[in-house]
């Protein structure tokens, strides 16, 4: 570990990302409860799921891309202050078209991991960079993990309104520790904001391994998100009729999903990427046929779950570990039109699958799911160009 990146400095930066990424998913194990609360349909409700997706997919495009221009410490605190007051106004909020853009504005005011992870990935020596970033994405993964747990049992005594209270009082109190922690940078290269934007989709093109990466990305979250903004539904129904509590405990099983980001952290330093994205493209797959073919069985959607965290993160720390080495000197670029291009797949996943889920329930959603696998195998086994080597 580099000096400027103690074991400490580590941990509070995986932990702080691990909670402003937590805004995205506290909604899903509480759909139930804000349907009710807003008297809303269920094709209303998963649209939120969408908002806040499409709002982190707008701050990934427009403030990501800072981060190669301002000092990244206080563009990090700035955005952790900011989503703490959005996430406040938002447990306040008793119209639904209001809290619809709120929805949107939280989203796209917790980017603030996807600018540390680079900022991480620049601290980090070369020999230890995939297992540094494997350590924020594990934080990021316990937020995503946590969040839906913390959600569901928190809400059965103080309300989802609650839970957004204290999720704002908790960025605070982290935006206030980062910006004591963190490191300072020099002086950065000036770079027009304009450029800045249009540069970080232009690298999409120059870039084949980039291209390759943000399909899988996309289509990987599309999968994730479509089994997510809908399992609520279908767990709160019969024959389950579970409640909130017990359906964020669902959450839990996201524990696959952190040792798989570690297992493909140790891969990627290793060279091993191809290896990696095969196995992570299996376990998508896999996790919607055990979805499909136990839908009224907890033991097989239990299962589903865990193989899909293992599939999802998986892939995605093989792919950013790859992306990060293609230009040092663009990664909060690089990974600003990855990640646009990861949350875009997952908002259109999300918003289809309400849609399937409204007319063909259950069993629609996990036919998606095995149409969104193919899209994932096929490329992952036919796709061969040479990993880059870390730079």
């Amino acid at each position: 570990m580099s000096k400027r990146l103690s074991p400490l400095v580590v941990f509070v930066m995986a932990a702080a990302t691990g909670l402003i990424v937590a805004n995205l998913y506290y909604l899903q194990p509480l759909l139930h409860g804000v349907r009710t609360d807003f008297g809303i349909s269920t094709i209303q409700t998963s649209a939120l799921v969408t908002l806040v997706q499409v709002g982190y997919a707008l701050g990934l495009a427009f403030v990501v891309p800072l981060g190669d221009l301002l000092p990244r410490r206080r563009l990090i605190v700035t955005i952790y202050l900011s989503a703490a007051l959005v996430m406040l106004l938002g447990s306040v909020i008793h119209r639904y078209v209001f809290f619809a853009v709120l929805t949107a504005l939280i989203g796209l005011t917790s980017v603030a991991g996807q600018v540390m992870i680079p900022f991480a990935a620049d601290l980090a020596p070369v020999e230890t960079r995939g297992r540094t970033v494997a350590r924020l994405m594990s934080g990021l993964l316990l937020g995503i993990l946590l969040s839906r747990t913390f959600a569901g049992i928190l809400s059965e005594s103080i309300g989802w309104r609650g839970v957004y209270r204290i999720a704002a009082g908790a960025l605070m109190v982290a935006g206030l520790a980062l910006g004591r922690l963190l490191p300072s940078e020099g002086p950065r290269t000036h770079v027009a904001y304009r450029r800045l934007v249009a540069g970080s989709f232009q690298l999409l093109g120059t870039f084949s391994q980039l291209r390759r990466r943000a399909w899988l990305g996309a289509t990987v979250f599309a999968a994730f998100s479509a089994m997510w903004s809908t399992l609520a539904f279908h767990l709160s129904s019969a024959p389950f009729h579970y409640s909130n509590i017990t359906i964020g405990l669902f959450g839990l099983l996201g524990v696959g999903g952190v040792m798989a980001a570690n297992w493909a952290g140790k891969h990627a330093d290793n060279g091993r990427h191809h290896y990696a994205t095969k196995l992570a493209a299996i376990s998508v797959a896999l996790s919607f046929g055990l979805l499909w073919i136990g839908a009224d069985s907890v033991w097989f959607i239990a299962l589903g779950i865990f193989a899909l965290d293992v599939g999802v993160q998986g892939m995605q720390i093989t792919n950013q570990a790859i992306i990060y080495a293609l230009a040092p000197d663009k990664r909060s670029r690089i990974n600003s039109a990855y990640m646009v291009c990861y949350f875009t797949g997952g908002a259109a996943g999300s918003l289809v699958a309400g849609l399937v889920f409204a007319h063909g329930g259950w069993t629609g959603v996990n036919e998606l799911g095995l149409v969104l696998s193919a899209l994932i195998v096929v490329p992952a086994f036919t796709w061969r160009a040479p990993a880059p080597t870390l730079a």
